[in-house]
């Protein structure tokens, strides 16, 4: 007598030495069959981004299609994906589908193993809170970082041609005179005590230039020469006459 797969499915969880004896239990394999209620879904957090994890808990085994749709107002928007799960226990078999999921968005999840499944899972709706990464975290109170100062206006540049803005004098001090500006006082020992030009013309006019000195030399030795003749020719003819 042939057995179906179910009831030799039934009989290995039954842990039972054979199909025919699964047979003993009746309708044991109905029992154990894979239904909605062995799946379950969540939407969840993983390393700062959002997931959806269907868990498949049919000790059965049976070989299971999971598609999670995206919905608005009852609607399907987008379709997330497909996956299968296979091998599942009655410890539970996990598939995990990417989704990047806003808060309270909600996800319709199909269903479909063989003969035994073929609808959708309870409405999923997506936490309150988005999933935030690690470089989301705001600094702590301590750690706030202060506000930069404001840079300094840079100052207007000089056109060229154009003189310098002078830097205002200190209160209650007079701006220091330019050396053009401040005459040269009296009396002081300067160059300005030098003859001018005029006085050097009158010297020329009178003789007494820079040739004065020997040539009075010369003239005083000419009139003792002279002195010196003429008492030595009055003595010569004092002699003769006596």
């Amino acid at each position: 007598m042939s057995t179906s797969p179910r009831i030799a499915r039934a009989a290995r969880c039954l842990g039972v030495a054979s199909a025919s004896a699964a047979l003993v239990f009746g309708v044991a394999g109905n029992a154990m069959a894979c239904t909605i209620k062995d799946f379950s879904a969540v939407a969840e957090c993983d390393g700062g981004k959002g997931v959806i994890r269907v868990t498949d808990v049919d000790p059965l085994g049976v070989p299971a299609e999971v598609t999670v749709y995206l919905e608005n107002n009852g609607a399907d928007l987008r379709k997330v994906g497909t996956q299968v799960v296979e091998g599942s226990t009655a410890e539970g078999v996990t598939v995990t589908f990417d989704e990047n999921w806003k808060p309270k968005a909600e996800y319709r999840i199909h269903i479909a193993a063989d003969t035994y499944v073929d609808e959708d899972l309870p409405l999923l709706v997506a936490p309150d809170k988005s999933c935030k990464k690690a470089d989301d975290t705001p600094p702590a109170s301590g750690d706030k970082p202060g506000k930069p100062g404001k840079p300094e206006k840079p100052g207007k540049p000089e056109k060229p041609g154009e003189p310098a803005e002078e830097e205002p004098a200190e209160e209650g001090k007079a701006p220091t005179p330019s050396t053009s500006e401040s005459g040269t006082p009296a009396g002081s020992g300067g160059t300005n005590n030098l003859p001018s030009p005029e006085g050097d013309s009158n010297l020329a006019e009178t003789g007494a230039d820079s040739d004065t000195g020997p040539i009075a030399g010369v003239a005083a030795v000419l009139v003792a020469l002279g002195v010196s003749a003429v008492f030595y020719s009055m003595r010569r003819r004092g002699s003769s006459m006596r």
